[in-house]
């Protein structure tokens, strides 16, 4: 990192948008971390930079998401705020404003997936997932490396980046078998063209910083040596914390600075962390100190001393297991075969039921791979969704990735222009990626929208 840089911050509590007023996702979240760095004076050092946040536009989402029916109809203009600080933050750091930055906002994202039909996991866009196409789209960057630090599973992230080659999606989390989304398991390697670009590392419920740092030391850092990303982003959960009422987890303040310290992520955006008072004004301080190459020693919660949670030998022998079997798979990353019982001619087909926790809605996906010899191959999915008895629309979502060969673009738009004379959709979009160019038709007034980037 360049020492004569600043890291940037943006704060943006959302203050207009809430899912009830006593949820576990309110704005007190980042109040009393504002209240707690300016009251240390963390705001006034040299090192800082605040910036105000953007919008993210109507194009940024669809480029990364198919929300049905609209983005509009799925977002707030918090959701974009919350978006957009990312996308701002990570331009002052490509233009080289700033060496790294830290955007501190809500609504969180990282439970969104491709499709939006309602909000899950107290998420309706991943703002990571948006800035990252925007690194690519705008700035040419190639090869990202996503580190979900959350106690929950990063499913979201996960199911954008599946079948991407170039996105390292890596997530440490408490064990699926133990709290929401109930996924996340080391099974779980990426699409056939990005086998073990997807790793996940699920953790027992009471694990401590010594687990969270031996698998930042031997399985993370290793990883990202080797895949070498040209931009690095810390999904920043902080509800691993040893006082978070959803998580099990023993993580300390000193734990997450010294993560960040090792991992050096080039932006860090909030995600989930729930201790209001007892965990994010510490946590968030020792991440900033750390991510600004200031001393964080002195960041500790008042009710933790050295030593007051320790792991049994069972525990961190599990951990050492785990980490050798990943770290197998990942060395296997070239030499697998994609499961050959999900492919069908040129398709490789997976079967999904996604359900949305927040508004209630149960959705069920067929998504096909177009397998390519000499691109990713674009991606079909038929999505189908109800909302208690009612169905909310069937669609059909057709996404061309940035690296796309010329036949798979005239596939994907041949399919496009052939399924809107099928009325067994409600709803048809065709993401082009490539083109930077989105389609949305609606069959029952045959109306069509495009947008370009």
């Amino acid at each position: 990192m360049d020492k004569n840089k600043k890291t940037g911050l943006i704060f943006f509590p959302a203050f207009d948008w809430a899912i009830t007023p006593t949820h576990p996702e309110r704005e007190e979240r980042l109040l009393y971390t504002r209240d707690q760095i300016f009251e240390e004076g963390i705001m006034d050092l040299p090192q800082i930079e605040e910036y105000k946040p953007s919008l993210a536009n109507i194009h940024d989402v669809a480029r990364l998401h198919f929300c049905v029916p609209t983005v509009e109809k799925q977002t707030t203009e918090a959701h974009l705020i919350a978006a957009g600080a990312a996308i701002l933050l990570s331009d002052k750091i490509v233009g080289g404003e700033i060496k790294n930055g830290f955007a501190l906002v809500r609504p969180p994202g990282h439970h969104a997936m491709r499709v939006v039909r309602g909000n899950r996991g107290f998420c309706n866009i991943n703002n990571e997932a948006i800035m990252v196409d925007h690194l690519r789209s705008r700035h040419g960057l190639k090869k990202i490396a996503i580190i979900d630090t959350d106690a929950h599973h990063g499913d979201g992230t996960q199911d954008i980046f599946w079948h991407d080659p170039d996105v390292l999606f890596i997530s440490f989390h408490q064990d699926g078998r133990t709290l929401y989304p109930g996924t996340g398991y080391t099974h779980e390697l990426g699409g056939p063209g990005a086998y073990a670009r997807t790793i996940n590392i699920p953790l027992q419920p009471g694990a401590t910083d010594e687990s969270f740092l031996y698998v930042m030391d031997n399985l993370i850092l290793p990883i990202i040596k080797d895949f070498k990303p040209d931009f690095i982003v810390n999904s920043a959960g902080q509800d691993n914390h040893y006082t978070d009422p959803l998580g099990s987890m023993r993580i300390t303040a000193q734990g997450y600075a010294r993560l960040t310290e090792k991992l050096r992520p080039d932006l860090a955006v909030l995600e989930g962390g729930y201790a209001i008072e007892t965990a994010l004004p510490y946590v968030n301080m020792a991440i900033i100190l750390a991510l600004a190459g200031l001393d964080y020693s002195g960041v500790r919660e008042p009710d933790y001393w050295p030593g007051r949670f320790k792991e049994s030998a069972d525990m961190a022998q599990g951990v050492e297991r785990l980490v050798d079997e990943l770290l197998q798979r990942w060395e296997m990353r070239d030499r697998i075969s994609p499961d050959a019982k999900r492919i069908s001619g040129n398709y490789y087909t997976r079967q999904k039921h996604i359900f949305y926790d927040t508004d209630y809605i149960e959705e069920n996906q067929t998504e096909q791979l177009r397998l390519c010899d000499n691109c990713p191959g674009y991606l079909v999915i038929d999505s189908d969704a109800k909302h208690g008895y009612s169905r909310s629309g069937r669609a059909l979502c057709i996404s061309v990735p940035h690296a796309a060969c010329g036949r798979c673009r005239g596939e994907a738009a041949e399919l496009y222009g052939l399924s809107r004379k099928d009325s067994q959709y409600d709803y048809i979009y065709l993401q082009d990626k490539h083109d930077d160019i989105f389609y949305r038709y609606t069959t029952d007034s045959h109306h069509e929208w495009r947008s370009e980037g």
